[in-house]
């Protein structure tokens, strides 16, 4: 996947919000517990102005968000995984940081799959401290001494 990540804008949030709810709806697991339309109205409102957002391609086909106070991705999601952009997005939080966290389903094994590779370990988990009720797990990254 060549397409080009960049700062994303106002306009992209619709977009990224709509590979959100593929993703939700693509997964026999996860709870759907905002509607479509809640998605799109926080990401355009609170996610926009709250985060720091990337986004790969226009129209995009995924996108990041990391939280603008912490060492946090707060979501990384690509309408095609296995393309290598979930990679390029990761690599682009970790540049300049001492580290990095992530949340992710303890269903989302593939998730879980490409954090570990990533260079990311277990830090602990959870039997469902979310609003979805779900078993996850916190990820963290450390860059090299």
């Amino acid at each position: 996947m060549n397409a080009r990540i960049r700062q994303a804008e106002r306009r992209d949030m619709g977009a990224c919000a709509d590979i959100l709810n593929d993703w939700i709806d693509g997964r026999d697991w996860m709870p759907r517990v905002h509607t479509m339309e809640e998605v799109r109205d926080f990401y355009s409102g609170w996610m926009w102005e709250n985060r720091d957002i990337y986004v790969a391609g226009d129209p995009p086909v995924g996108f990041m968000a990391t939280d603008r106070h912490e060492e946090f991705v707060t979501a990384l999601y690509v309408a095609t995984p296995g393309e290598g952009l979930g990679k390029r997005f990761i690599d682009l939080a970790k540049a300049g940081r001492d580290e990095l966290r992530v949340w992710t389903f303890q269903a989302n094994t593939r998730a879980q799959d490409f954090y570990r590779r990533e260079g990311f370990v277990e830090e602990r988990r959870t039997d469902g401290d979310n609003e979805e009720r779900l078993p996850d797990i916190l990820f963290r990254w450390e860059a090299a001494a």
